[in-house]
Order: C-alpha cells, then structure tokens, then sequence
C-alpha cells in the first residue's frame, strides 16, 4: 500500500512539510527545518498555521 503525500511550505521557515493523504483537520505536525509545531486549519486545499501553545486553565 503507497501512501501519498504533498509538500507545504511551513509559514516560519519556508522549509517544505511533508503532510500525508490520510492527514486530519486540527492534527499537529513538525516542521523538520525550523522545529515548529503547525496545525493542519484547512484540507482540501491544504493549510499550514503555526500551533497555539499550550496553556494551563488552572480548573478555571
């Protein structure tokens, strides 16, 4: 079985992100130039965001 994948050029380095057919809306993926964690917004055409960090609600 081939998977098939596209190229997108990650919006912090311009370094290509290899992002798989079977890719999910919202998944996280790691751009391997700058170590960047980008966030699939959009499919179908594809689009790359940079990830919002992570916070802590404190049980708010």
């Amino acid at each position: 079985m081939t998977t098939t994948t596209t190229a997108q050029a990650c919006p912090e380095c311009e370094e290509p992100v290899q992002i798989s057919e079977s890719v999910r809306l919202n998944e996280i993926l790691e751009c391997v130039g700058c170590r960047s964690e980008l966030e699939i917004v959009a499919l179908s055409p594809t689009v790359l965001a940079h990830a919002p960090e992570v916070e802590e609600d404190w049980g708010e």
